[in-house]
């Protein structure tokens, strides 16, 4: 620990801790607009300048350590003249007439450091040039006119996404930030995730959506956890008069701050007809009734049904609503199948391998930032799962290698080291010739003497080329902290042969021991980890089924799943909003979406996390958790509650945190 004084106050911070954020740490507060707590300390705007005992002039507190016997002052005359004279630096450089900018009356960071000076008005005269304002973004809007050039925007696209698609062009006054080699923002290379917008601390980044709809003070601030995959990013949401403003990455989340277009813009984005009062089919159309009406018409069509019913669940659901469903439609109801909506093929090739071994063999999502060398097989992190994807992209510049296999085109292709195309489906080939390659080049870290197969079979039954298998297990294997990335692509299109030699390849290489797991399958949705807990991993077969119940809740309901259930006679569907599953449906029952309802997701690296409610559900809708307990005791059916408990009934695929 290191001692130092701050403005007379002695305090006590860890070592490595600059003086800025030590002085955070003990409420003693120094104006910065360049800094921010997520990101590399830059030193940019001199606004933190401060004075230390023995130094001959001012420095910046954001890069400077702290250190033993320092002696610092933040508010002497000299400090707050030379704060005064910056900030009018700033005003005067570029536009920033505060009553035409929409962060203007408490959102924009400089505006509030000027009131902090007790400024209120600048005294040189302004002389900027009219930058054009980049429209281009479905999402944001880029105004140089309104930047201070702090580089928080172009540090963010670089040390949370990864994408480096910001930086800045000309020099001066004429300094603008641009995207890739200034081309519109639209055209770029962006992913569209808003870290650069959430950081801006001005005008010049601003969210199309939320833009001129209230200022943060007026907006309620709920924390809540994304249910756009099974990741499970922290997100604040902002609300107004029931009304999603924008969504924010929460920063003290372990995502900390990082999204995706995904959690960030798609929720706001839905423009799909709510669902508000039950239906039921008359005559061939769909007409409204009233809840009872609904419940008992459920009741009489599935009383007479219970081993002809199949049940499926939205894996978006919460953990409750999953283990009521199970509890109801398995437990109470005896149906022919109950399962999800994912049908277990993210999940349940793991799961059984879990449970006939007996232990967790995969990590956690940590070991993504930390590693030197990624291998990613059946995923593109491009498409889904996408903050993981950038956990791998920003650590590419400090040295990380890129692996990427997969016999179609990959969003991750331009940005791996290695890119080995195999013959489609075989999976469990790749990795026995690289088993073989490691082995053979005498690269394993344990007493492996042989493998399953030799390489030239390997070789011919994926093929792929020996040159490209070697080089890979070189890099696997010669790595201090290799991880393999798995999706769908493996876990719902190989057999348990496939994931015997993926674990064989993570021994020899070091990433399946018991100190640090590299082993880590995506799944699926929100809750898809829950789901394979549960048990409700079954393929959807309903050839003798008569009729069948979907929880769908807010989720989309896929091709695959409506034409699977073209043919029962009887469906009942409890759902947000209009899809072709609803149309199709005999009576339909309607529940609040994700932002609506509070409940539990367990993350696809075993994390329990709680959501809080944000938004109230419209007269009429009922939440998922309560429809269920609602139709259980109409038909006469107890639920057991004990949700907890029945997720650590089976072994998992990793090692949860309850």
């Amino acid at each position: 620990m290191i001692n130092l004084t701050i403005n007379g106050k002695s305090i006590e911070v860890a070592e490595g801790t600059t003086v800025l954020n030590a002085a955070r740490q003990n409420d003693i507060k120094i104006p910065t607009l360049c800094d921010h707590p997520n990101l590399t300390p830059y030193g940019g705007c001199r606004l933190c300048v401060v004075e230390v005992k023995g130094m001959r002039v001012p420095i910046a507190a954001c890069t400077l350590p702290a250190a033993n016997g320092m002696v610092i002052e933040t508010e002497t005359p000299a400090l707050k003249k030379s704060r005064n004279v910056i900030l009018s630096l700033l005003f005067s450089e570029r536009n920033h007439f505060c009553p035409f900018c929409q962060v203007s009356g408490g959102d924009c960071e400089l505006q509030n450091a000027a009131y902090d000076e007790h400024m209120d008005h600048w005294p040189m005269q302004p002389q900027w040039t009219n930058f054009p304002v980049d429209t281009s973004h479905p999402n944001f809007i880029l105004d140089n006119n309104r930047c201070i050039l702090c580089r928080r925007c172009i540090r963010a696209c670089a040390e949370m996404s990864g994408n480096f698609t910001l930086s800045v062009e000309e020099r001066g006054a004429a300094t603008i930030v641009v995207a890739d080699t200034n081309v519109p923002l639209g055209q770029s290379s962006c992913v569209s995730c808003g870290s650069c917008v959430q950081v801006c601390p001005t005008g010049a980044l601003i969210d199309r959506q939320s833009a001129y709809l209230g200022h943060d003070k007026h907006l309620t601030v709920t924390r809540s956890v994304c249910r756009g995959c099974s990741l499970g990013c922290g997100i604040e949401i902002h609300t107004r008069d029931n009304h999603i403003v924008k969504i924010t990455g929460d920063y003290e989340a372990p995502n900390a701050g990082t999204l995706c277009k995904t959690g960030r813009f798609l929720p706001v984005e839905q423009t799909r007809t709510r669902i508000t009062t039950p239906l039921k089919r008359v005559d061939g159309s769909l007409v409204a009734t009233t809840w009872e009406d609904a419940l008992k018409l459920l009741a009489q069509n599935l009383t007479p049904l219970k081993g002809q019913l199949a049940a499926v669940a939205s894996t978006r659901l919460p953990v409750e609503s999953l283990y009521a469903f199970k509890s109801l439609f398995a437990d109470g109801l005896n149906s022919a199948v109950v399962t999800s909506t994912e049908e277990g093929r993210p999940t349940a090739l793991q799961a059984e391998y879990a449970i006939k071994n007996g232990e967790a063999i995969e990590g956690k999502l940590d070991t993504l930032r930390t590693s030197d060398c990624v291998l990613i097989i059946g995923a593109d992190l491009k498409s889904t799962h996408e903050t993981a994807g950038f956990y791998v992209k920003r650590n590419q510049p400090k040295g990380t290698r890129l692996i990427v296999i997969d016999p179609n085109e990959n969003g991750m292709d331009d940005l791996a080291n290695l890119n080995l195309k195999p013959q489609a489906g075989s999976n469990e080939a790749v990795f026995n010739a690289l088993e073989a390659a490691i082995i053979k080049e005498g690269l394993a870290r344990t007493d492996a003497k042989s493998s399953k197969t030799t390489l030239e079979a390997a070789l011919k039954a994926c093929g792929l080329e020996a040159e490209d298998v070697i080089d890979a297990a070189h890099m696997l294997a010669e790595a201090v902290a290799p991880v393999i990335v798995y999706g769908r692509g493996v876990s719902g299109n190989s057999d348990a042969a496939t994931l015997d030699a993926m674990v064989r390849v993570a021994k020899l290489i070091g990433a399946s021991d018991s100190e640090r797991k590299g082993l880590i399958s995506l799944k699926g949705g929100a809750n898809s980890l829950a789901a394979a807990q549960l048990g409700l991993v079954d393929q959807l077969k309903v050839q003798n089924c008569k009729a069948a119940y979907v929880a769908l809740g807010d989720d989309f309901a896929s091709k695959r799943l409506v034409e699977t259930l073209e043919k029962v006679p009887y469906l009942a569907v409890q759902a947000s909003y209009e899809s072709a599953l609803t149309e199709r449906a005999d009576l339909v029952l309607p529940v609040d979406i994700w932002a609506e309802e509070a409940g539990h997701t367990l993350n696809t690296e075993g994390r329990l996390q709680f959501a809080e409610a944000a938004l109230t559900a419209p007269e009429g809708v009922r939440q998922n958790l309560m429809v269920l307990v609602d139709i259980a005791h109409e038909l006469g059916v107890t639920l057991n509650e004990n949700w907890r408990e029945a997720l650590t009934q089976r072994t998992s695929v990793v090692e949860l945190e309850m």
